[in-house]
């Protein structure tokens, strides 16, 4: 009885432990084994309910019982209950999708091997020593301390792992950098910023690639591995555009991807404080994705583009530099700018115009007025690289919705949803709060809190609160990081407290719509001219909530 009763309890802790594991290398992939912006997710209320839940801390309470050397004698079978829930909540997510483990890489699958053998090698020295003299709180006392020290373990090897990646990433780079000079006609193509690097560089990519052989790096791929790898795996002799989005979250991280890219022309896309919190300063930040950094590797022929709607952005035109610049606008004096807006429901057009005095007219099936500032930024490009303003006009009629970030959807029972769940940024809200003012039913945001804006992120919450009450009829906010203060700033400009909830559970989410929306159209079509109810999905929302409200697999 007692060895099977030991089997039992080592292969249940054994199957969510691995799953444990492949958690913590998860968060840690997720957020790019950068310490910085690791420890900050503990900041938010999801990263805090990982150890702030009645499981964690009955473990602890077990815990401390057997390191007072007290052993009662249901604690084994209580120890065992939890594992047992442990394990069968694992099994439902395995079924369900809902598992969180890596995307597996050579790191993430070296991580994942090594931290499954110290787990086994303790499982292994703890069955040795303790079980086989049936010295059962010495068997709990290893195997809970594991579990409840499980995170530092796995942090431990990936920090101890790391100096091998660098070394790695080191060779990676340096190949990259050889193999760009051996392309000395190649016109190299660099965008940085707190928000619109991927869309300026979809919109120019689109919009070059009618006249030039481009290569831009893929999706959101903007860090030293994912641009090194886009050149080393396809760039060849045929290109003769290369369009690298660069992201940061530290000074300097900028300047390493410039001494990559080696850069002609830059751009600044837009400035604000959503990565603070991992720059540790406003300073640091400008310097980065500010784009001084970018400024200071760029050639003296070479071309830095603004935006100059953007308050950093001009802070920045302004500064003295040999290299020259120039600056979009949604106004005149620029060096090129828009007149006779119209943002439609579906698609955004207007008079492009340019400081020496040439025209075009230009019509794109993009969402929201706010991408006219990536749109132009995009045009200011390809017009110094050659093209005439019809050219670009013709281009940016193969400019797809979805490449602007943000998509309008068919949603169950006639109801729009508006899908920019891809990620969030203060600026971006704003913006994707102004489109969904354009439709004349009732209108609804659901969106998670904002991360890594530091110490400006109460103001920020209590703007957006603000800007929520003056637009929607209501608001779900799915984390509960600072919905206290977007509750504040909304309820402060006369929203009431009832139109403004805390959610995360999907299916809650899709009865309260049902409830506050009505259909629209026979069949689930939307009606034309933005007549009907629509939904704003800002952020990153349960992929859940999308299937449930537009049945489109996430």
């Amino acid at each position: 009885m007692f060895i099977l009763l030991a089997q039992i309890f080592i292969l249940t802790w054994l199957i969510r432990t691995c799953k444990n594991v492949l958690f913590w290398v998860y968060v840690w992939q997720l957020k790019e084994y950068h310490i910085g912006r690791f420890v900050d997710h503990f900041r938010t209320h999801k990263g805090q309910k990982i150890f702030l839940n009645a499981v964690f801390l009955a473990k602890i309470l077990l815990f401390v019982l057997l390191v007072a050397n007290v052993y009662i004698l249901g604690l084994a079978a209580v120890l065992l209950a939890i594992y047992v829930v442990e394990l069968l909540v694992f099994i439902k997510n395995v079924f369900s999708g809902d598992l969180r483990r890596p995307r597996f890489t050579l790191k993430t699958i070296l991580l994942t091997l090594i931290s499954f053998a110290a787990v086994v090698y303790v499982l292994f020295f703890t069955a040795q020593n303790h079980l086989s003299q049936a010295n059962w709180q010495a068997f709990l006392f290893y195997l809970l301390g594991l579990d409840i020290f499980l995170p530092i373990m796995v942090s431990a090897i990936v920090l101890a792992v790391q100096p091998v990646f660098v070394f790695l990433r080191n060779i990676q780079l340096q190949k990259a950098k050889e193999k760009i000079l051996q392309f000395p006609g190649l016109i190299t193509i660099g965008i940085t910023g707190s928000y619109g690097k991927t869309t300026t560089k979809e919109f120019l990519t689109t919009i070059l690639s009618q006249k030039f052989s481009v290569l831009c790096t893929q999706e959101h791929q903007n860090s030293e591995m994912g641009i090194s790898g886009t050149i080393l795996n396809k760039l060849n002799q045929e290109h003769q555009i290369f369009i690298a989005e660069m992201g940061a979250y530290k000074k300097g991280g900028i300047t390493l991807l410039c001494d990559i890219v080696k850069p002609k022309i830059g751009a600044v896309a837009g400035v604000n404080e959503q990565h603070l919190a991992t720059f540790g300063s406003m300073e640091n930040l400008l310097s980065a994705e500010g784009g001084k950094e970018l400024l200071k590797a760029l050639p003296k022929d070479g071309l830095l583009v603004l935006n100059g709607d953007n308050k950093y952005c001009v802070d920045l035109y302004r500064q003295p530099s040999s290299v020259h610049k120039e600056m979009y606008s949604e106004k005149v004096h620029a060096d090129i700018w828009a007149e006779e807006v119209e943002a439609h429901a579906e698609s955004i057009s207007f008079l492009v115009r340019t400081k020496d005095g040439q025209m075009a007219h230009i019509d794109v099936a993009v969402l929201g007025r706010h991408n006219l500032q990536n749109i132009l930024g995009a045009i200011l490009v390809a017009k110094h690289l050659g093209m005439t303003l019809g050219e670009i006009a013709d281009a940016c009629k193969h400019i797809r919705q979805e490449q602007a970030g943000i998509a309008l959807k068919k949603g169950k029972r006639g109801v729009y949803v508006i899908d920019s769940s891809y990620s969030a940024n203060p600026d971006g809200v704003f913006a994707d709060l102004d489109y969904l003012n354009t439709f004349q039913g009732r209108k609804i945001i659901i969106m998670p809190c904002l991360i890594e804006l530091g110490e400006k992120s109460a103001h920020i919450h209590e703007g957006i609160g603000r800007k929520i009450a003056e637009i929607c009829d209501l608001a779900i906010i799915t984390t509960k990081d600072k919905f206290e203060e977007i509750k504040k700033g909304a309820t402060l400009r006369g929203m009431p407290e009832s139109n403004i909830m805390f959610s995360e559970n999907p299916h809650a989410i899709l009865h309260k719509i049902q409830h506050e929306c009505k259909a629209t159209a026979v069949g689930g079509v939307p009606s034309e001219g933005g007549k009907g109810d629509a939904v704003l999905l800002e952020g990153r929302v349960p992929g859940e909530l999308i299937e449930l409200l537009t049945d489109e697999k996430v």
